[in-house]
Order: C-alpha cells, then sequence, then structure tokens
C-alpha cells in the first residue's frame, strides 16, 4: 500500500506542478488548498502555493531546470505525509487530480497493475502493455533454453 500511496503523491506533485504555470492555477490553487489543509485554515497553505509558483515562473524565465525539480520534490513529499496521515485521503487526491486533468477525448485510459511477490526475484522484470517482436529476456546466471529445429 506504501508504493501505492508514494504512486499517487507523485503524481498529484506532477500534476499540481504542471497547473501551476497553467491558466486554471486560481482554480487549482484554491482546491489543493482545502487539501491539504485537511479542514485547517487554508490561508498558510495557499500562500505556500503561491510562493511555489513564483519560484516556477522565475525558474522557466531563467531556464533552471532544478528548481521546478526542486518544487515538484517539496510537493511530492507533502502530499505523501498528508497520504500518511491519512490514507483515505487517497481516494480525495485521485478524484482531484480527474477533476483537474481529464482525460483527453479519444484517449483510452489505461490502468496497469503489476505485482512481483515472492521472495527475491533473479530475472528481469519488465512492465508494460503491449509487447511484440519476439522478445526474449534470461534471468542471470540462467542458461537460455535450446534453439533448434523442432523446438517451440
Amino acid at each position: 500500500m506504501e508504493a501505492e500511496l508514494a504512486t499517487l503523491a507523485a503524481t498529484g506533485a506532477t500534476t499540481l506542478v504542471g497547473l501551476m504555470v497553467s491558466d486554471v492555477w486560481t482554480t487549482t490553487r484554491e482546491r489543493v488548498a482545502r487539501f491539504l489543509a485537511r479542514g485547517e485554515d487554508t490561508g498558510a497553505v495557499d500562500d505556500e502555493l503561491e510562493t511555489s509558483r513564483e519560484e516556477l515562473i522565475a525558474a522557466r524565465d531563467g531556464a533552471d531546470p532544478d528548481i521546478a525539480a526542486d518544487v515538484e520534490e517539496e510537493w511530492r513529499l507533502r502530499l505523501r505525509r498528508a497520504l500518511r496521515a491519512d490514507p483515505a485521503a487517497a481516494q480525495e487526491l485521485r478524484a482531484l487530480i480527474d477533476d483537474l486533468v481529464p482525460p483527453a477525448a479519444g484517449v483510452p485510459t489505461v490502468i496497469l497493475n503489476n505485482n512481483v511477490s515472492g521472495g527475491t526475484q533473479h530475472a528481469p522484470f519488465v512492465q508494460g502493455q503491449h509487447f511484440s517482436g519476439g522478445m526474449t529476456l534470461y534471468g542471470s546466471g540462467t542458461t537460455p533454453p535450446a534453439q533448434g529445429p523442432g523446438t517451440a
């Protein structure tokens, strides 16, 4: 569950930072401030969000990608802490992200879940949706199966 919350926090931060420099920032800021304040005064959170936006604009104007990465990391950690404190907030954050960034028309939404369990894995692990072209992977320390006439 921790990995899922971490992924959700990262998605939320990436979405938030992208929206900070968009035309919908005013509405976004209010909704995110309410989410992060969790029923407390939203003023302080609102100020932090606005400060981050100003940093992003200055970084963009100065072509400094490190600042943008720092701002995103800051909000990723902030969202992750909020989700740890209240795991039920995960559903609220997902809904907020979906509302703020609806899927593009005509683009299918894909949900991919991969789980690896059962101890230490000693082989390549590939995540994706579609694979083609005869992909062959062998784990370290293993001998590939015999390839020859009549073998499948």
